[in-house]
């Protein structure tokens, strides 16, 4: 494969591992030290948890850049680019770094079976040792014990939030899949907690590992806020506190955000309050609570695919009102707690869009999701063939002052985002 683009390599990927996922470490750890690239000399953070990875990776890559320290950056999944889950100083890496690094992990490995994400993760790993950044932060695809950025030994750890998700992967309690997250701690490294109800599961782990110290949400860092602003008491080396400036509300949860500026503390970097506002503007993770406005009408983008995540987005939608209806374009995975989802959300949009998505076996049927939201007492449901079909008929319901919220998987926001892309371009919806 010598003049194969980067879409026909990705094709490739996707056919070459009998299972599109497999949990562990010994595959892929063999294939990163044939090419040498254990262990990672720089200063590494390991992000792990259900919910709030990618804006908590937003925060602090956009912080240590703003302090003068680049970035190698490892994001899971990407929206429309490949090129987004790797990214040198806040710059995605090119075609040709990506095809380069695959094509050298594809001689590199002989009979070893990697899977997508293995091969994603070793590309970037490929491309940060050539691209030499300050700092690497690498978000876990799964759990954490057997995610394969694992192989990597972390300088600080960030655990989020743990919720119900990937039961059938990780265990059917919070406890259970505590433990796998878990996984990313190592002893005398320094662990962030932004979970402010952590299972006791989590710290036992910690101190079975000797992780050191454990900071935890609530405890050792602390948040303050109401409705317009959020501020936080952070803990310095020695136990010294930092309070930090009163912070507008936005559309980054402060607990994600306090983990991003706690983690930068722990790695000895050291920030102003305008580096820090600086960086907590910049910081606009795609998909995560995202607004966008276009011809007096809003929409919000949400990958929320879990009731603990849809309880946050309904936070946000509650404290920031709209003037007119707000409606729903909502399609979820099948394997997801599809019926924990609607019971959170029944009764608080004016109307539901619906889609089946053909191409993707996991997506759950439509008239499925119809029959829940029906259960829930939901009336005004619009069931469509496409999340093409389905946004554009929301949109023909919209008047000025609308707001239209998408939400369901990752796959539901990727649908989305180029058609808004389109109707800017033309000048509006």
């Amino acid at each position: 494969m010598n003049k194969e683009s980067l879409e026909q390599w990705l094709q490739r990927l996707e056919c070459l591992h009998p299972n599109a996922m497999e949990l562990g470490l010994e595959r892929v750890s063999a294939v990163a030290h044939k090419l040498e690239l254990l262990p990672v000399k720089q200063p590494v953070v390991t992000v792990a948890g259900t919910n709030g990875k990618g804006s908590t990776v937003a925060v602090l890559e956009a912080l240590l850049n703003e302090c003068g320290r680049s970035t190698g950056t490892f994001t899971s999944p990407h929206f429309l680019r490949f090129n987004e889950r790797i990214r040198v100083a806040g710059v995605e890496a090119s075609d040709g770094e990506i095809v380069r690094a695959f094509k050298a992990i594809d001689g590199a490995r002989g009979g070893v079976s990697l899977t997508y994400f293995e091969f994603a993760t070793l590309a970037a790993l490929f491309i940060f040792r050539a691209r030499d950044p300050d700092i690497i932060i690498l978000e876990v695809g799964l759990g954490g014990r057997l995610d394969s950025v694992n192989i990597v030994d972390p300088t600080v750890a960030i655990i989020t939030s743990i919720d119900l998700d990937h039961q059938n992967w990780l265990g059917e309690s919070r406890g259970e899949i505590a433990r796998e997250k878990a996984g990313i701690m190592r002893a005398a490294i320094p662990v962030i907690i932004a979970e402010p109800m952590p299972p006791l599961e989590l710290l036992d782990c910690a101190a079975a590992v000797a992780a050191a110290p454990v900071l935890c949400l609530g405890r050792d860092f602390t948040i303050t806020s109401n409705a317009e602003t959020w501020q936080a008491v952070l803990y310095e080396t020695g136990g010294a506190q930092r309070l930090l400036a009163p912070q507008q509300v936005g559309a980054l949860l402060p607990g994600n955000a306090c983990a991003a500026l706690q983690a930068a503390l722990q790695l000895n970097v050291d920030f102003s309050p305008r580096q820090m506002q600086r960086a907590l503007s910049k910081a606009s993770p795609v998909g995560r609570r995202q607004l966008q406005q276009l011809a007096g009408r809003d929409y919000v983008l949400d990958v929320a695919h879990n009731p603990a995540a849809i309880d946050k987005l309904l936070e946000y939608i509650n404290a920031t009102p709209c003037n007119g209806k707000t409606i729903s374009l909502f399609s979820a995975m099948g394997d997801k707690d599809l019926h924990g989802m609607i019971h959170a959300v029944a009764g608080r949009f004016d109307a539901w869009f619906l889609a089946d998505q053909a191409a993707n076996d996991r997506a759950a049927p439509a008239a499925d999701i119809a029959a829940l939201l029906y259960g829930e007492g939901q009336s005004m449901i619009t069931v469509s063939k496409t999340l093409r079909q389905a946004f554009r008929r929301a949109q023909s319901l919209m008047v000025e002052g609308d707001r239209l919220v998408v939400f369901g998987s990752f796959y539901t926001v990727a649908a989305v985002l180029p058609l808004l892309d389109k109707d800017r371009r033309k000048g509006g919806a």
